[in-house]
């Protein structure tokens, strides 16, 4: 394909398509990188800054990491098509060698009639009513923290919320009591799952397999994290053997559950499960409440206007089901929250044969992102993106917007199963904390992100309580 090439910023050399007859096919536009190791030191070291970069090519972006040629999609449009229309057109993509397929035969890893018979025996688990029966746990454990924290206290957010919501988790989903230290293996693994997947470091662009001191580390701490859950498992197929009736909790239906088909899950795949919910089902709203409880610091008229409503709807009380659809300043700020820090900033596909999008030619296997972070961030969609606004998502305004410029839960038939559980668990324990405390905060206004296999803030996030 004839190309002109450029230089960039960085001093790579940059490609971009010359004009061509009409209804040719072109190799999308973007930057060359360096032989063998593509654009992998820009990953490196600006993963964030390099996404920017990549857009100002266009909606369509072809770039290089070492030997793999992927293709990043900046179109509502696009994404839309990749996750919504034609969904059996595009695969799941993983990066096995660095660790990302932490728990491979889970809901979040597999593809086709696996994925479909999993996400079968899962649902019932996520009804309205089911959710509805979620809130008390979910406002009960965020009173405890409440009553635990000290005005003038220091608090360090991240690891507060994440042991929080894994608790809620598990109690919740699982109907398990998590005793004080239970949940250190489940905490240890998701720090190294992000390590390992961490696109700021050059270890993790090695594969697992290596003996590396990293990735031995990384063994020992997933098989105890293994090792936790085969025991929650056991422990729960004992009982369940002795009930009368087996739990309707998410456990037992793996557990107990086979469809009309009469399939039923194998070890792995109820294992891999576990590890996934207990993973992602918690960490990716500890961020959301991390980041939210961080913005609200540096925001006094956003803070005056969700106290105004959570006094006017809750008047000190712990919210309701009922309260929730009530609260909608108060979901106008987690969306806000999750527009700017979306937990699961990138998702990636890959093409089950060669396509074209945007006039450009993707071949059959490659790479495909569809970044979040960026998307949301886009003034065709957003005025003033950088800036934390939720009453952007008031209903007249939200109308205007294409359905995919906002997607922190993914899309299509394989969005977040548990995305009505974490907005009800988001809005519960923030209206249920917020009442109670005040908060100063304590380190950096605008933390270094690092992303790994969720959007990390690369320090903790520390507060001062203030009592109300």
């Amino acid at each position: 394909m004839p190309v002109h090439s450029d230089t960039d910023s960085n001093g790579e050399a940059s490609s971009r398509p010359s004009s061509t007859a009409s209804g040719s096919r072109r190799e999308p536009p973007g930057p060359d990188g360096y032989p063998i190791l593509g654009s992998a030191h820009r990953i490196i070291r600006e993963p964030l800054d390099f996404l920017e970069e990549l857009h100002s090519y266009g909606d369509v972006v072809r770039y290089q990491i070492v030997g793999n040629t992927a293709t990043a999609l900046f179109h509502p449009e696009h994404v839309q098509r990749v996750l919504v229309e034609e969904p059996q057109s595009f695969e799941r993509y993983l990066f096995a060698d660095q660790g990302f397929d932490f728990a491979p035969e889970g809901i979040l890893f597999n593809d086709g009639e696996q994925w479909a018979n999993q996400r079968q025996r899962m649902q019932p688990a996520f009804t309205v009513d089911r959710i509805r029966s979620y809130t008390e746990t979910m406002a009960e454990y965020a009173e405890e923290i409440a009553d635990a924290w000290e005005p003038g206290e220091e608090i360090v957010l991240n690891t507060a919320f994440s042991r929080l919501t894994l608790r809620i988790l598990t109690k919740a989903l699982f109907d398990i009591e998590l005793e004080p230290g239970e949940d250190d293996a489940v905490t240890r693994a998701a720090q190294l799952i992000n390590e390992q997947s961490n696109s700021r470091s050059v270890m993790g662009l090695l594969p697992r397999w290596l003996p590396t001191p990293r990735n031995r580390r990384y063994r020992r701490t997933m098989e105890a994290y293994r090792d936790r859950v085969d025991t929650l498992i056991e422990t729960r197929r004992r009982e369940n053997v002795s009930a009368s009736n087996p739990g309707d909790d998410l456990l037992s239906l793996l557990l107990h559950q086979s469809g009309t088909d009469g399939y039923q899950l194998s070890e792995d795949e109820i294992r891999d499960n576990l590890i996934t919910f207990t993973f992602a089902g918690h960490e990716t709203t500890s961020l959301v409440l991390t980041y939210t409880f961080l913005t609200l610091t540096q925001h006094a008229d956003v803070r005056t206007r969700l106290e105004e409503e959570l006094e006017e709807v809750l008047g000190g009380r712990a919210p309701s089901f009922e309260d929730v659809t009530r609260l909608e300043y108060t979901d106008r700020v987690l969306r806000e929250v999750m527009r700017l820090y979306p937990p699961a900033y990138i998702i990636f596909r890959k093409p089950t044969s060669d396509v074209t999008i945007g006039g450009y030619e993707i071949p059959e296997g490659s790479v495909l992102s569809l970044p979040q972070y960026q998307i949301h961030r886009d003034a065709r969609f957003y005025d003033e993106p950088e800036a934390f606004r939720p009453d952007r998502w008031r209903e007249e305004i939200d109308d205007t917007r294409p359905e995919y410029a906002y997607f922190p839960f993914g899309g299509g038939a394989r969005h977040c199963i548990g995305m009505r559980f974490a907005m009800l668990e988001l809005t519960v324990v923030l209206a249920t904390l917020w009442q109670r405390f005040d908060v100063e905060l304590c380190s950096d206004p605008e933390p270094e992100l690092e992303p790994g296999a969720t959007l990390q803030p690369a320090k903790d996030v520390r507060v001062r309580l203030r009592e109300r």
